[in-house]
């Protein structure tokens, strides 16, 4: 059954038991040139996952008695999408590109280091694509294949990082979703994954799913060159930190990137953004220009990933991310449309409104049409000195497609995944968002909590980030040159809240004896709206030359918070909130 004109289909329904059939809503490549509005869409999909509900609670019973925390951690419509998907529907790669790749008949010189994952093995059984496709529930054990290997992930599940979205392959190939959760090729993942092997695919159905296949990242936007990257699909990437305190505002191409789906390609012309009140129901759809209409507001915020300094904290113990170093963080000049003047429009005010959250959601999507999305207390989107914008230009320049072009939201001194980009919608709720980033993710733990105990559900979503400093130059093992028995020494300091940095103090041999940086340099605006970062910079004694030593940094904010001494006492196994002391080794010469 087809819907002509809309860029979704409906398939045939998908037998779930004698008595139960539910109709899946995919993507069809061949309908994206004709748009109709996303409203009409949007009702659709709406359908579709109240339907998806009645086949939760089934899953949900038969899962009961293998994982006390699985019900908790199965929470919305991703995982029900996502598990038809599996079940047999299949995906349709929905993003038009502009270059095609034959996943299954190309390997990069990195797939080929990795080629001994999946690969045949002698010995074990052989199992046919209809096999596999027979177990995509918790009580008949949940088979996935990848290349040559078929794979009983029951166990595996409870201890994804990533939450509910590994049961996308539930009952079918991951090698659809790896293409583009690409942070899965890695030797470490690919290791731990192969102890869960159980036999070989068929030969016949080797590749079947990824055959003619387009890459969703083969329409990416162009990089410096100067970004380190800490993962390439998607794509996420850091400056030299050397070069990041160069300028108190980070310049366009420098700032750091952060994605976790394929860039958009929004044509401005197209594009729409939705806003719906649930409490009213009332809904409006805004073009660019329409945003645009509202008085332009500026604000100097800095964006700081969750992430930030991740890798020193792994050398405590791993963690689950990405390996960030210091520059995860960049300090910019945003103009657009206050929200609480938008809202305001929509009779959202304070004082008339049950809501308790205001969700927003992307226009990048999963292979499940589930869009990147995330929360905030309405009481930060509502008040006008909170400063949330809708900003359609960065440093004076239309936002560039890598930082959410034509659209995203600024939530100044909140954690950056909650800055959405490429906007698609927002929805004033009583609930936070249902995301997997929201409730799954960008969490803090007890350093005790490891993948075998962490319940989600027990720690709030992050929102303000805590005060973090960090050293930019000279980096870690550089030889520096001693003048006069002192060293130049230079970073950043930033406090989340809108909170005022009001010293950066300073050590040259490991933290024993402390003065303050010389200079602080910052925007003008004060507690409790400096969004923006702080650089500073210090003359340090040090001792003889040619020895080494340790120079350290911490920073105080307007309330007098300040940095934790050590990794080990705020380690957490997503490694997030990666704010103790800087410490960085180096050499002293004449």
């Amino acid at each position: 059954m087809l819907y002509a004109g809309l860029n979704y289909c409906i398939i045939q329904p998908i037998h779930i038991n004698d008595d139960f059939e539910l109709p899946c809503l995919v993507r069809s490549p061949l309908l994206e040139q004709v748009m109709l509005p996303r409203l009409l869409i949007r009702g659709l999909a709406e359908k579709h996952r109240a339907s998806t509900n009645v086949l939760a609670a089934h899953l949900r019973y038969s899962q009961e008695h293998y994982h006390s925390n699985w019900e908790q951690q199965r929470r919305h419509k991703r995982h029900v999408a996502a598990t038809l998907i599996g079940a047999g529907a299949g995906v349709a790669f929905w993003l038009n590109f502009n270059r095609q790749a034959d996943a299954a008949s190309s390997l990069t010189e990195t797939d080929k280091d990795l080629d001994k994952f999946g690969a045949y093995q002698n010995g074990l059984p052989e199992y046919t694509h209809d096999d596999v496709s027979k177990h995509t529930t918790m009580k008949d054990r949940v088979w996935v294949s990848y290349r040559h290997g078929v794979y009983d992930i029951t166990d595996l599940i409870p201890k994804h990082p990533g939450g509910d979205t590994i049961m996308m392959g539930a009952g079918g190939s991951v090698e659809p979703f790896w293409a583009l959760y690409a942070v899965h090729k890695n030797p470490h993942v690919l290791e731990w994954f192969e102890t869960y092997r159980i036999g070989n695919l068929a030969p016949d159905d080797v590749g079947a799913s990824v055959k003619d296949m387009s890459d969703p990242y083969s329409n990416e936007p162009r990089r410096h060159v100067t970004l380190k990257p800490s993962s390439k699909k998607p794509f996420n990437a850091e400056p030299p930190v050397s070069l990041l305190v160069d300028n108190l505002i980070t310049p366009n191409e420098l700032f750091y990137v952060r994605n976790h789906l394929p860039v958009p390609d929004v044509d401005e012309a197209n594009y729409e953004l939705e806003i719906y009140d649930e409490g009213t129901q009332k809904e409006k759809t805004f073009k660019l220009a329409d945003i645009k209409k509202y008085p332009k507001y500026t604000i100097t915020a800095a964006i700081q990933c969750g992430g930030n300094r991740r890798s020193e904290m792994a050398k405590v113990k791993p963690v689950k991310g990405l390996s960030w170093g210091q520059a995860a963080i960049g300090n910019a000049t945003w103009s657009g449309t206050r929200l609480c003047d938008v809202l305001k429009d929509m009779g959202v005010q304070e004082g008339k409104t049950n809501a308790l959250h205001i969700q927003f959601e992307g226009l990048d999507t999963d292979p499940a049409s589930m869009p990147y999305g995330a929360s905030i207390p309405i009481e930060k989107a509502l008040d006008p000195h909170g400063d949330v914008i809708l900003a359609y230009e960065m440093n004076g320049e239309p936002i560039s497609r890598d930082h959410g072009y034509p659209l995203r939201v600024i939530v100044p001194g909140v954690v950056g995944a909650r800055h959405v980009k490429w906007l698609g919608r927002i929805i004033v709720s009583k609930k936070e968002s249902d995301a997997h980033w929201q409730q799954n993710d960008y969490k803090g733990f007890a350093p005790n909590v490891d993948w075998d105990t962490v319940d989600f559900t027990k720690s709030p979503a992050i929102q303000e980030l805590p005060v973090i400093s960090a050293i930019c130059d000279p980096v870690e093992g550089e030889k520096v040159k001693v003048v006069d028995g002192k060293i130049k020494i230079r970073g950043y300091a930033w406090s989340g809240g809108g909170r005022k940095i009001i010293r950066v103090d300073v050590s040259g041999d490991g933290g024993k004896n402390w003065q303050e940086a010389d200079v602080l340099e910052s925007d003008d605006n004060r507690h409790p709206r400096a969004w923006g970062w702080t650089l500073w910079s210090a003359e340090i004694p040090v001792l003889n030359k040619g020895s080494t030593t340790q120079v350290c940094v911490k920073a105080v904010d307007s309330q007098y918070n300040t940095q934790p001494e050590n990794f080990e006492n705020i380690w957490n196994l997503r490694g997030v909130l990666a704010n103790a002391y800087h410490r960085v080794n180096i050499t002293l010469v004449k």
